[in-house]
């Protein structure tokens, strides 16, 4: 169950992922190219990538994140792992993209700062991991004891036999 603390970033991330997959769906050559471009120019591996196929793809992906962002079902753990790698990817495009960042390499330029952003991302997907990793579970493996309300439990360790 996703907790109310976790929900609140999902849901602003993922709406507004969502919303950027969904306006690439449609987009025409000339989008194509400009998206793709940005993205190869960064990433040369990509500038193998036909335009319109990319967009699409990046489109499909942003889509279906922004969905499970969104969809209180899917773990926060797995939806922090795929938006960690999603915006660590729009990041350092960011970093490493000519005339995006100041002298420093790290602070934003007038065009660098709609890319800027994405360090927001990556850093609602650090805070969720950190807190689906960190959730205590009951009891702790050291000890038992009583549960709250009065009942007592007891532990017992696997024993392996080689």
């Amino acid at each position: 169950m996703v907790k109310l603390r976790q929900y609140i970033p999902r849901l602003a991330a993922g709406a507004y992922i969502l919303n950027s997959g969904l306006n690439k769906r449609g987009a025409d050559e000339a989008t194509a190219q400009g998206i793709h471009g940005m993205a190869a120019g960064t990433y040369s591996f990509l500038g193998d990538v036909e335009p319109k196929q990319f967009t699409k793809a990046l489109s499909t992906t942003e889509i279906a994140l922004g969905a499970a962002l969104v969809a209180p079902f899917v773990p926060t753990g797995l939806v922090a792992v795929g938006l960690g790698v999603f915006s660590a990817g729009l990041v350092g495009m960011y970093l490493k993209t000519p005339g995006m960042t100041r002298e420093d390499g790290v602070r934003p330029t007038e065009q660098g700062t709609g890319l800027a952003k994405d360090v927001f991302l990556l850093g609602i997907a650090g805070g969720l991991l950190v807190d689906a990793l960190s959730r205590k579970k009951w009891p702790p493996a050291s000890r038992a004891g009583p549960r709250p309300g009065g009942a007592e439990i007891s532990v017992r360790r696997p024993t392996f036999i080689p």
